[in-house]
């Protein structure tokens, strides 16, 4: 019983809801873990016996094992969101997460580049078709802010050129239009013009805009590599991920003047509340260059 729940919840979200295969990876991991506390712990083999203290003890053992409180509310809210899918079914007479307390989130600051290590970082030798590409993609990726597995799904006929704008597909499958900006569109047209052609000689893929040495879409740890790559390269010490050039993005541009209700729409965020950590940054930021050079700081 407890697995089926389970799977026919899967099976909602994804044929219902329409969400994402990282989403719904991500409710897996979630509920599985959590399946594995009530089969093993507390040895219940049905959710209509599953109660509330249940759910608590599996929470204080998420905390026991170093979980932070951004992923302990990320569970809570997988939980729930099954629990509720139980009642509506009717499997279950009662939902035992209705009380539960979501644990306040530890706003931690994102990592960001400063403007010099960004034009550092995209000051890349372009001459093969691999490195014409890899700063192609560099520079789309800090020009529109996107996430990774949006930039490797991006496909030819979703490139707007001549009105300098892209469109992309973003959680839940919302599309959304962002623009591209001069140096990233001349960017993808010499991508385009001067290597594309070259790395698809082998398998002819008329979708994927950005390929690899094969002609076959780019994959996250394929471009996790080139970002690293390009990192050391340039001599840039710090850690950078793909998110890196995303809050750098949207940092750069809060700091030019932009409002936060388009730097939202660009994103891609639902919730305003999750791009106004990006003010959060921006007053960081201030704060250390007025400590570092006024003279009575």
């Amino acid at each position: 019983m407890l697995k089926s729940g389970i799977e026919d919840f899967i099976h909602y979200i994804q044929v219902e809801r329409g969400l994402s295969d990282n989403t719904l990876k991500s409710y897996r991991r979630d509920l599985g873990q959590y399946m594995s506390f009530v089969d093993q712990k507390i040895h219940k083999k049905n959710w209509a016996d599953v109660e509330r203290q249940d759910i608590v003890r599996f929470l204080y053992d998420l905390k026991d094992h170093g979980k932070s409180s951004a992923t302990i509310a990320r569970i809570i809210s997988s939980i729930r969101s099954f629990h509720q899918f139980l009642m509506r079914e009717q499997m279950v007479n009662q939902d035992p997460s209705i009380h539960i307390e979501t644990p306040k989130r530890e706003r931690k600051l994102p990592d960001i580049l400063s403007a010099q290590d960004v034009e550092t970082l995209l000051t890349l030798q372009a001459d093969s078709p691999l490195r014409i590409r890899n700063k192609a993609m560099l520079e789309v990726m800090y020009a529109t802010g996107l996430r990774v597995s949006e930039l490797i799904s991006l496909k030819v006929s979703d490139l707007h050129l001549t009105m300098g704008f892209v469109r992309c597909y973003g959680k839940g499958s919302k599309e959304r239009i962002v623009p591209l900006g001069d140096v990233a569109k001349e960017a993808v047209e010499k991508y385009l013009q001067d290597a594309r052609g070259q790395l698809t000689r082998r398998k002819q893929d008329r979708n994927a805009l950005f390929v690899n040495q094969h002609g076959r879409p780019l994959s996250r740890q394929g471009f996790w590599k080139i970002l690293k790559a390009a990192a050391r390269e340039s001599g840039i010490k710090k850690e950078i991920t793909p998110h890196t050039l995303r809050h750098s993005f949207a940092t750069h541009l809060l700091e030019n003047g932009a409002d936060l209700r388009s730097v939202q729409e660009m994103l891609g965020h639902s919730d305003i509340s999750t791009t106004q950590i990006y003010t959060h940054v921006n007053r960081t930021r201030l704060k250390d260059i007025y400590q570092s050079y006024h003279p009575r700081a």
